[in-house]
């Protein structure tokens, strides 16, 4: 699983339509988003540092959850953008996940314990859950 990480305005309207995660590493205006539906129609999450998700406006949170969009707060560690555009979700949390799943423990158990380890926030950690183990 990859997270498509955006350094800047100018790059939403390069993305690929099809991107379906996307973390913000600037502060974003209500435009900005606008123009990343715009730009990717089938977006499910857009990641947001913490610092930035207190500036996000009550009418782009309404209109993201109108759109079926998760606007998570997280980030991205150890990523540099110079190297890859991409953040990639290792596959061992993924299995890890899994295998919590099957072992019958649950979601908020499954969220807490990946989130420390992995340091993704229990959002991205329950959208993995939902995506990668449906039930």
């Amino acid at each position: 699983m990859r997270i498509r990480v955006v350094s800047s305005r100018e790059e939403i309207f390069t993305l690929n339509p099809n991107e379906r995660l996307v973390h913000l590493a600037f502060r974003p205006s209500n435009k900005d988003i606008f123009g990343l539906i715009e730009t990717c129609p089938k977006i499910e999450v857009i990641q947001l540092p913490k610092s930035y998700m207190a500036t996000v406006s009550k009418s782009i949170e309404m209109f993201l959850q109108m759109q079926r969009v998760q606007l998570l707060e997280g980030d991205v560690w150890g990523h540099r953008k110079d190297i890859n555009e991409y953040y990639s979700i290792p596959s061992s949390v993924i299995e890890k996940i899994k295998e919590m799943k099957i072992e019958g423990k649950s979601t908020e158990e499954i969220e807490k314990k990946i989130s420390r380890e992995s340091k993704l926030n229990p959002g991205m950690v329950a959208y993995i859950l939902t995506k990668e183990t449906p039930v």
